[in-house]
């Protein structure tokens, strides 16, 4: 199962578009695009969501998005 994680490669300002994009195996400039877009259309709407998402979802080296110690082996 594929989790959602902001991205710590791929970022322009919180990762969240990249890890959408790696999330959906989709361009993260794509995702970009759409999210300025939506952004524009919803008379700035999108920046709140996009400031909750960065709130919201792990970073992608997070101790959230580590394996439990019982299935990594004990090792981080």
């Amino acid at each position: 199962m594929k989790h959602l994680y902001r991205s710590e490669k791929d970022r322009i300002l919180g990762g969240v578009c990249a890890g959408l994009g790696e999330h959906l195996d989709v361009d993260p400039t794509v995702i970009r695009l759409i999210w300025a877009v939506v952004t524009v259309l919803s008379f700035g709407t999108g920046i709140i969501v996009y400031i909750l998402a960065w709130i919201i979802i792990p970073e992608s080296g997070t101790e959230g998005a580590l394996l439990p110690s019982s299935e990594s082996g004990g090792v981080r």
